[in-house]
């Protein structure tokens, strides 16, 4: 069974699997809040949402530069 998208390219895009992981997470629990908030049926899996939104590049983490 093939995983679409890789993991390996969504952890290019972010980091490390942990970020990965904890954004994707907060990503989906906020999806399924709102959509429990506004009583809206949901097609897909939360999770499944987050990960198209960090593979499309919608979701990313900000990087905050130390100077």
């Amino acid at each position: 069974m093939m995983l679409y998208p890789p993991v390996a390219e969504l952890v290019d895009k972010i980091g490390s699997r942990y970020q990965l992981v904890n954004l994707v997470a907060r990503r989906a629990r906020a999806i399924s809040a709102e959509a429990e908030e506004e009583q809206i049926p949901l097609e897909r899996k939360p999770v499944s949402s987050a990960i198209d939104e960090v593979y499309t590049g919608k979701l990313s983490i900000a990087h905050e530069s130390k100077e």
